[in-house]
This record gives C-alpha cells, structure tokens and sequence, in this order.
C-alpha cells in the first residue's frame, strides 16, 4: 500500500510561514530567531510526512556546512593568535590619513573577507576599528560604514568568502579557480565604488578626522600569539592555495580546521567563535526547500518557462536582490 503524497497547499503554507517569519526575524509572541524558524519548518515538513527521515537528511548539503564550519575553525585560530589586530594596527600605523586609512581598512576588509567567511570577518574587525578610532580621534561611523560594506563586497569574489558563495559554489561544482576568476573584477570594482560613496556621503566627518589623537591613548600592545599566528597563518596559506589547485575545498577546509585543533589552544575558545546559529539555519533551510522543490516546484515545468530560458541571468539577478532584501541572503540563494 502506498501513502498518498502529501498536499501542494500543505507544503506550500509550511513553506510560505517558515519564509514569512524569517523575512521577519522572528514570530511575534516569540524569542525564536532564525536558526529556530529554519529547524521549526524542517520538523512541521517530517512532522507532516512531507519527507520520510532519511530523504530529509540526504537533502542537507553536508559539504556547504562542512565548508563553512572548517573556515570558521580557520579563522577562530587566526583571531586567538591576534592575527587581526596586527592587521590593522599595522594599517593605522603606515596609513594614518583620514582618507588613507578609510581606503586602506576598505580593501583590508575586502581582501580578508575574499579568502575567510566575511561574517567572521566583520565581527573581528568592528571592535578593532572602534578602538583605533578612538585612539586616533576619529568618528568611528565613516570606518565602520566601510568595513560593512567592503567585508560584504570583497566576499563575492570567491567560493569561501560568504555562506551563499558557498552554497552556489557547492550545489553547483563549479571550480575555486573559474569562481573567482568571473567575480573577482567584480569584487574589486565593487570595493572602489565603496570607498568612492563612502568618502563622499562622509566628506564632512572625515574633514574633521585630521584632529590630534588623544592624550594617552595610544592602546596597549596587541597581544600576539608568535607560534599560534605562525601555523594559523601557514594553515590557512595552503588552504587557500589547495582551492585554488583544485583539490575538493569541503575537505581542504575541514582538514585545515582539523590540522589547527591539533593544538594546545582549548576547544571551547575555538568553538566559541562558530556561528552555530547559522550551520543549524543551512540544515533546517536545506530540508524546507527541498520539500517545496520536490512537491511543489516540481509541478510547475520550470524548465518550459521562457523567460527563465531567453534571460537566465536577468531573472535570477531580479529575484537575488528582491528575494535578499526580504528573507536575507542565504535562504534566498536556497
């Protein structure tokens, strides 16, 4: 006996009501952020026979969270060591110009979020450019603009540089090498116009930015790490260079975080900088929109649609930026 297939008006109100909170935030009544609507949606599908356990499992794109949670692990590394502080005290101190150090901490950003997760990037960052604002006298919101803005367009030139990168790069097998090769430009272009935008919309603040720094706030001496930053950084040296030879970068980077934890430094330092929130939201997101695919989609004929087939780029384009500006990115590349 075989069980009936489930209803398209069920799959698509779970569908919808999971999509609807998260362009939300959240459900009100609630303290439920993303992560849990994902998962909640995930259960209501298996709950609801939409999907049988094992169809559901074999739906999350394990080499996505695997990808993303090995960089995470790389950069957790490079933070503890100090990397980051280096990073830009090194800028402040040869860049110290208002404009210089805006266009400097723009294309720092931009080259570290290329390479590393940019969320990860930007929460090592922020603080660091704060405290170096303050030292220096300067308003901090022309700086934190930029780095917002750059860590976001510096990461589209490459698979490993956001969370959508790498679902597209994963589900789709295109190589590190030709990904970064087409965006790259992009990325860079991207990048000059922000600091060009940047520097205008923020003329007046950084006009003033040429004040003194403050009496006695020179900071202390970052704290480095001598033999943590040596090996993060060769680590994630030849991660990078293994994705661009093409070896299987799920892998690459899971054995990279796996060659780090083979320290002295304690997990739960490390583990404290995984956006768990964010791998619990892939998986719940991978099951919902594998149901509504499967049973709803399906019926559609998408590959018949015209305008799909004469205009790909033009129509998704369209609905990345009108779907991301509602849902956020990541279940909008979903």
């Amino acid at each position: 006996m075989t069980s009936r297939p489930p209803s398209i008006t069920l799959v698509s109100t779970i569908f919808g009501l999971t999509y609807l909170a998260l362009a939300f935030g959240r459900v009100p009544g609630l303290r439920i952020d993303r992560a849990g609507i994902a998962l909640a949606g995930a259960a209501a599908m298996l709950a609801c026979g939409v999907l049988p356990m094992h169809e559901a499992a074999r739906a999350v794109d394990y080499e996505t969270i695997v990808l993303l949670f090995g960089m995470m692990i790389v950069v957790a590394h490079l933070r503890l060591a100090g990397f980051f502080g280096l990073a830009t005290d090194y800028v402040a101190a040869r860049f110290s110009g208002p404009r210089t150090f805006l266009a400097v901490a723009i294309g720092l950003a931009g080259a570290l979020s290329a390479f590393l997760v940019n969320d990860v990037v930007c929460v090592a960052l922020t603080p660091l450019v704060i405290d170096l604002c303050r030292r220096l006298n300067r308003p901090a919101v022309p700086y934190l603009i930029g780095l917002a803005a750059a860590s976001n367009v510096g990461s589209v030139a490459t698979i490993t540089g956001n969370p959508q990168n790498m679902i597209i790069g994963s589900l789709s097998g295109i190589s590190y090498l030709r990904f970064t090769a087409k965006l790259a430009p992009v990325a860079v272009i991207g990048l000059v116009l922000t600091y060009l935008v940047v520097a205008i919309v923020y003329r007046k603040a950084l006009s003033e930015s040429t004040r003194s720094p403050v009496p006695g706030a020179s900071g202390k001496p970052r704290r480095v790490h001598r033999g943590l930053l040596i090996k993060s950084g060769a680590v994630a040296l030849v991660t990078v260079a293994l994705f661009f030879a093409g070896e299987p970068i799920a892998l690459v980077a899971l054995a990279s975080a796996a060659v780090l934890l083979l320290g002295r430094v304690r997990p739960e330092k490390v583990y404290r900088s995984v956006d768990w929130p964010l791998l619990v939201m892939f998986a719940g997101l991978f099951v919902v929109v594998h149901a509504f695919e499967a049973h709803v989609v399906h019926t559609w004929g998408v590959e018949r649609w015209k305008p799909l087939i004469e205009s790909p780029v033009v129509l998704t384009s369209g609905l990345s930026v009108l779907l991301s500006n509602l849902v956020s990115n990541v279940p909008a590349v979903l």
